[in-house]
């Protein structure tokens, strides 16, 4: 609890805001073409991005100097800042230019958040689980993503269903960034109680120490580990998240019909994620990275054609049932992969850099690249294109991925 905890309010916010993109562009960036809105808002949505390979490198050091109980402090408690100020400020019509600026400005906190998060977690579920079950411990890092989107999935679906379209267009979508503020308080006293997993006593002095191993070593990891994460966030944040945006734009479906998705998504990718983990420690990592990622990539492109040519509820939300299973099984193995290999003097770190570099290229632009792609070609399909680009670039990783004695004893 204490280390997912934070990663899923993480991923929480992050849906949240996807997930209302459409209303958060009409009340904070008023311009004349409601395409121009959308554009701008998940615009914003990748800034948030863009600060973490900076939080990666601060966070990530302060991880592996002063331990990953300190830093998960820390980091719950500045994305809890972030959720709040989504979820209080006014709009634009109410405070004129100050509004969208206090939009970017939260993001952004939360954007260097997330960069420390998810390598002080991560490292400190590798280092708590006994040898023969850490795929299956590291793994929820994984799974907690797809809890939090099915969590942010069923209030978007609640809201959705219970409220007028005027209420939730002008209060009611600021109640679901509030369940996430309400649950930073709990995190933060979970993690408060945990014991430190990291031998303080082998650790750098200064986080200048680590920074200089981590690029003078293992430049080379940090590199391939970057390509392992680029389709797996590129899938999350378009099968995942963008597809309720997708569904009421592209396929004209109802709101309620496009939460269904993201809700189907998360109860998918929470099992799998868990069964890709118990299915590594006995099988090995590298079969189930490469397994589900190549069984995504063939996958991809008939999903795409049954959700376009019928676009029905059963269509869009079966077919993300599908992609979600596959990406979520292999994404986690992948996750426990990178966390295998960095030393513990610089694990946090390795871990975050690849993961928010992975993150901030590709998952930061990718609902505006897939805006844009629909919008220029005018093609429903367009977004299957792109991810199996993606999924390619990550198996030809994984292939490159130099293997090392492993840092933390026996294991796959």
């Amino acid at each position: 609890m204490a280390a997912i905890i934070g990663n899923a309010l993480e991923i929480y916010d992050f849906t949240v805001y996807a997930i209302y993109a459409v209303i958060i562009g009409r009340l904070f960036f008023p311009l004349q073409s409601e395409f121009g809105q959308l554009l701008l808002s998940v615009s914003v949505f990748g800034i948030g991005f863009i600060m973490r390979p900076l939080g990666a490198i601060v966070l990530g050091a302060y991880a592996d100097r002063a331990g990953r109980k300190a830093a998960l402090t820390l980091t719950i408690l500045m994305m809890a800042l972030g959720t709040g100020m989504l979820a209080i400020t006014p709009t634009y019509e109410a405070i004129g230019i100050a509004a969208p600026f206090i939009v970017v400005a939260a993001r952004l906190l939360q954007g260097f958040s997330a960069g420390g998060e998810l390598g002080a977690a991560t490292t400190f579920l590798l280092e708590m689980a006994p040898p023969k079950q850490r795929g299956y411990f590291a793994s929820w890092q994984s799974a907690s993503q797809g809890l939090a989107i099915f969590v942010a999935g069923l209030i978007g679906y609640i809201l959705s269903v219970s409220l007028t379209p005027e209420a939730l267009n002008s209060w009611g979508w600021r109640l679901a960034f509030l369940v996430g503020l309400l649950i930073a308080p709990v995190g933060l006293y979970i993690r408060s109680q945990v014991d430190e997993t990291m031998d303080l006593s082998a650790a750098h002095t200064t986080s200048l120490a680590v920074i200089r191993n981590l690029f003078r070593d293992h430049w080379y990891d940090v590199l391939i580990c970057t390509g392992m994460i680029t389709g797996g966030t590129i899938s999350v944040y378009i099968v995942s998240n963008y597809m309720t945006t997708y569904a009421v734009t592209a396929l004209h479906l109802p709101t309620s019909t496009g939460m269904l998705a993201t809700l189907t998504a998360g109860i998918f990718g929470l099992f799998a994620a868990v069964a890709g983990g118990i299915l590594s420690d006995r099988y090995g990592r590298r079969l189930l990275m490469i397994a589900p990622l190549v069984a995504l990539i063939l996958a991809i492109y008939p999903a795409f054609l049954i959700i376009t040519k019928f676009g029905t509820m059963w269509a869009l939300v079966s077919m993300v049932a599908v992609l979600t299973t596959l990406r979520a099984m292999g994404s986690a193995v992948v996750l426990v992969k990178l966390a295998e290999g960095f030393p513990a003097a610089i694990r946090s770190s390795g871990v975050a850099l690849a993961y928010a570099l992975g993150v901030t290229i590709f998952g930061g632009s990718a609902q505006s690249i897939i805006t844009w792609l629909i919008r220029v070609t005018g093609d429903p399909m367009a977004p299957s294109w792109y991810l199996i680009a993606a999924n390619v670039v990550t198996l030809i990783s994984i292939l490159l991925l130099r293997e090392h004695k492993n840092q933390i004893g026996a294991a796959p």
